[in-house]
């Protein structure tokens, strides 16, 4: 379980692929590997993955194919940076929503409207998404939990903080860049559920019921 709080970006060292596989390995700073273990669960762009490895700072991780086409993970070379939270742990102060780190799409940036202190950045809003994808709702792009600040038929938008765009990988972002995109979980459950009880005509005669009663 994540957060959306990105504690930094880092660029992967290395890249080991093999068919529907990669290693990935990435130099984690000091402060970032206290009680990390092989087995535990890390966020690389959102994308919750299992630490394989630990060899000094080397932490090494594996994607398997589904993940690598599913996330921007799989479009990585040497060099590029990714956002990286680590996994919460019960009683830590949780500052974004929660998260599962199960990347459901990759939506590209279709504008960047930059100024001193604020950065607007448009992305699509794929259709199988726009139930989910709602005027003030929360969405997690890339591993960072953010406020939908408008929304258009095709499209959405997001206003990033000058911390936001020094900590994550969106300040170097642009137009063009695929991102991963994970919706809220609790807004995903309450549509779904609402959209089963309105096609259950079980439920809609006693709403109509209900209604002529009134």
């Amino acid at each position: 379980m994540f957060t959306g709080i990105v504690q930094t970006r880092l660029a992967v060292s290395q890249i080991e692929s093999k068919q529907d596989f990669a290693t990935l390995t990435l130099m984690f700073p000091e402060a970032l590997q206290q009680g990390l273990q092989t087995g535990a669960s890390v966020a690389l762009n959102g994308t919750c993955l299992t630490v394989r490895s630990i060899e000094g700072a080397a932490v090494s991780f594996d994607a398997i194919g589904q993940t690598l086409a599913v996330t921007n993970l799989g479009a990585l070379s040497v060099g590029d940076e990714v956002n990286i939270e680590r996994a919460a742990r019960i009683g830590d102060e949780i500052g974004g929503h929660l998260l599962s780190g199960h990347v459901m799409a990759q939506v590209r940036i279709l504008q960047r409207i930059e100024s001193a202190n604020n950065l607007v950045l448009w992305f699509e809003r794929p259709a199988t998404l726009l139930p989910y994808l709602l005027d003030k709702g929360y969405v997690a792009l890339n591993g960072c939990s953010l406020t939908i600040a408008e929304v258009e038929a095709d499209r959405f938008s997001v206003h990033l903080i000058p911390e936001t765009r020094e900590v994550t990988t969106f300040g170097k972002a642009a137009v063009g860049d695929a991102v991963n995109l994970e919706v809220d979980p609790h807004t995903q459950a309450v549509v779904d559920t609402v959209t089963r009880m309105l096609a259950d005509p079980v439920v809609l005669e006693q709403l109509k019921a209900t209604s002529d009663n009134e």
